[in-house]
């Protein structure tokens, strides 16, 4: 006999587990953050190029559902806000819709009580969630299939959700779309701020503090991109205290970097899309300059950068030390995670990097 929470459920590791067909229909279920609804998109790619006719939605908070918005592996989006659980109206209209969607499997890539609860909203059989511990509160109970990941990187166990589908080793790809227009106005704004010649991207933002690396030490930074590299910086940010960080830095790279306007997530795909190089703590700007391609320089406290950091061989993640904790500890993580990252350690990343990118182009 297996415990009660394994009965009538099925935990697998093994391909084909659910059907050799390919499903008709597909929820994806990633309501939130902006990196994690990131770091899912290859499942949607490799859904698409592995069944082609399968009709996929994606479920999601309204934050991120604009980088989703026109994506080529979604059919169907559907937004939901915030806190939307707490309403049962929404719940109710929730349920409706998906249940008119009338979905084969739905894949809880989140794996929390939320997320479990809107894929089984949907009325799909068969719902792929993670077995504990990566599927966590109520979601091993409302999930039918768990798995049990064995990849370290978070892009890769993602990935590993659909093996019950048969679909093992798929590409990873993002392919986040870009509109003319905003490729334009992205243009424009690198030609106005005098950066045309090439620059660097610094996001001093983060979630959460004990994310957050000094400003003065990405200021710099700024000053060591443009004395060695004569590359300039722009400083992005998000919100009044970000923007307050952000002009904390211009004041003191000594007229190396530029401040930013305001961006929308997309706008500043675009802008990332035209960086040389992109420096930034664990946050979604991070992770979305790496889906479009841009060099990155991941800095980690109080998450591991193995698991975490910028996904593919072009990036590097510094991290000097570890933190073990729940996640509720980790957000209230000890500033000295990141005060350990010294500037010279940084310098020698975008050295690394940038050294690369000229022995390529040469």
């Amino acid at each position: 006999m297996g415990s009660r929470e394994s009965r009538g459920r099925k935990e697998s590791s093994m391909p084909g587990l659910i059907t050799e067909h390919s499903p008709r229909r597909v929820v994806l279920v990633r309501l939130s953050a902006i990196g994690d609804v990131i770091h899912t998109l290859p499942v949607a790619c490799a859904l698409r190029e592995a069944f082609p006719q399968t009709q996929i939605a994606w479920v999601v908070e309204d934050r991120a559902a604009p980088l989703l918005t026109g994506h080529p592996a979604i059919d169907e989006l559907v937004e939901l806000p915030r806190g939307f659980l707490k309403s049962p109206p929404r719940v109710w209209q929730l349920r409706r819709r998906l249940r008119q969607w009338r979905a084969d499997v739905a894949i809880d890539v989140q794996s929390l009580t939320k997320s479990a609860v809107v894929a089984w909203l949907s009325g799909a059989r068969c719902r792929i969630g993670f077995a504990r511990p990566c599927g966590r509160e109520l979601s091993p109970w409302l999930n039918s299939v768990r798995v049990r990941p064995r990849a370290t990187h978070v892009v890769q166990q993602y990935l590993e959700l659909l093996e019950p589908l048969g679909i093992t080793a798929p590409r990873v790809q993002f392919n986040l779309p870009e509109l003319p227009e905003e490729g334009e106005a992205a243009e424009a704004l690198i030609a106005r701020l005098g950066l045309s010649q090439g620059f660097a991207v610094l996001n001093a933002g983060s979630g959460w503090p004990s994310k957050r690396w000094p400003s003065e030490r990405f200021a710099a930074v700024a000053q060591h991109l443009s004395e060695a590299w004569q590359l300039p910086s722009l400083v992005v940010w998000a919100g009044d205290e970000e923007r307050r960080w952000a002009e904390a830095i211009v004041a003191g790279a000594g007229g190396h970097a530029r401040l930013a306007p305001a961006t929308t997530l997309r706008e500043l795909a675009a802008v990332a899309r035209r960086a040389r190089l992109f420096i930034s703590s664990d946050t979604g700007p991070l992770h979305l300059a790496a889906a479009v391609g841009t060099p990155c320089i991941g800095l980690f406290g109080p998450w591991p950068a193995e698991r975490n950091g910028p996904y593919g061989p072009q990036h590097l993640a510094i991290q000097k030390m570890r933190f073990d904790g729940s996640t509720r500890q980790r957000r209230t993580a000890p500033p000295s995670l990141m005060e350990a990252i010294d500037v010279t350690t940084v310098c020698q990343a975008c050295d690394c990097l940038l050294q690369r990118d000229y022995i390529q182009a040469a």
